[in-house]
C-alpha cells in the first residue's frame, strides 16, 4: 500500500479546518455557491462558530485545490473558470488519465475489471434513459475515472488527479451543466477502454483513455464558445 504523501492536522484547529473545507467544498461543487462568491473570513467564522484561524487555513486548502483564488488584500472567492483555465486542465487530464489507463492495464486484477464494468452497466441505465442528454451527471464519470486512477497504483497520479484535478473539473461542470449529446458515444468509449484493461494491453488502454479526453474536450470547448458567443 502507497504511503500516505502528507500528513494531516488531527489538532482541535486542523479537524476544524478540515470540516469547514469539507462543507464549503460539497456547496462550491454542487453548485451552492457560485463562481465569483465572495468568502469572507468574518462572515464565515460567525456561520461556523470557530477563529478566523480555522478559516484562514480552510480557505488556504480550497484554493491549494484550485476550487478557490485568493487575492492578497481583496480575500477569497469561488474560482472564476475561464476558458484558457479549462483547455490547461484538459490538457493536464489527458496525460495524466492516459498514463493512469495504461498503468492500470498493466496490473488489473479480474476483481478491479469486474468493478469498472459493474460501474460501466450503471452508466448504460442512465444513457439508455437520456440517450440524447448530458454527459453522465451526478459523478459517475468521475467514478470510472477515479477507479482506473486507483488502479494505475501510483500514489502521485491518484493525488493530482483525485485531489486537485477532478474538483476543478467539477467546477467547471457547474458553469456548464447543459453540455449534451455525449452519453452515448462517450460510454462506447468507456466500454473499449475497460476491453483495452481487461487484456492487460497498456498502449492500446493509454491511446484509448488519451482519446476519449480529447472527445470529451471537444465537446466542452464548443459549449464554451457558444457560451461566450
Amino acid at each position: 500500500m502507497a504511503a500516505e504523501l502528507f500528513t494531516k492536522d488531527e489538532s482541535p484547529a486542523g479537524l476544524a479546518a478540515q470540516r469547514i473545507h469539507d462543507c464549503l467544498c460539497e456547496e462550491i461543487l454542487a453548485g451552492e455557491l457560485a463562481p465569483g462568491t465572495r468568502l469572507g473570513e468574518v462572515a464565515l467564522a460567525k456561520r461556523f462558530d470557530v477563529s478566523r484561524g480555522p478559516i484562514r487555513a480552510a480557505l488556504k486548502m480550497l484554493a491549494e485545490t484550485g476550487v478557490v483564488t485568493v487575492v492578497p488584500h481583496s480575500g477569497a472567492r469561488v474560482r472564476e473558470m475561464s476558458y484558457d483555465d479549462a483547455r490547461a486542465l484538459y490538457q493536464v487530464r489527458e496525460a495524466l488519465e492516459a498514463q493512469a489507463a495504461s498503468l492500470a492495464a498493466a496490473s488489473a486484477s479480474p476483481e478491479a475489471v469486474a468493478q469498472l464494468r459493474a460501474v460501466l452497466a450503471g452508466h448504460s441505465r442512465d444513457v439508455a434513459a437520456h440517450p440524447t442528454g448530458a454527459y453522465l451527471q451526478g459523478g459517475t464519470d468521475r467514478d470510472f475515472h477515479n477507479i482506473i486512477a486507483r488502479m494505475a497504483g501510483n500514489a502521485i497520479i491518484q493525488r493530482y488527479l483525485t485531489k486537485e484535478l477532478y474538483p476543478q473539473l467539477a467546477l467547471l461542470r457547474v458553469r456548464h451543466t447543459h453540455v449534451t449529446g455525449r452519453g452515448v458515444s462517450a460510454l462506447r468509449e468507456h466500454e473499449r477502454i475497460v476491453e483495452a484493461i481487461a487484456a492487460g494491453d497498456s498502449e492500446v488502454a493509454g491511446l484509448l483513455m488519451r482519446r476519449h479526453i480529447q472527445n470529451s474536450w471537444a465537446s466542452l470547448e464548443a459549449q464554451l464558445k457558444s457560451d461566450d458567443a
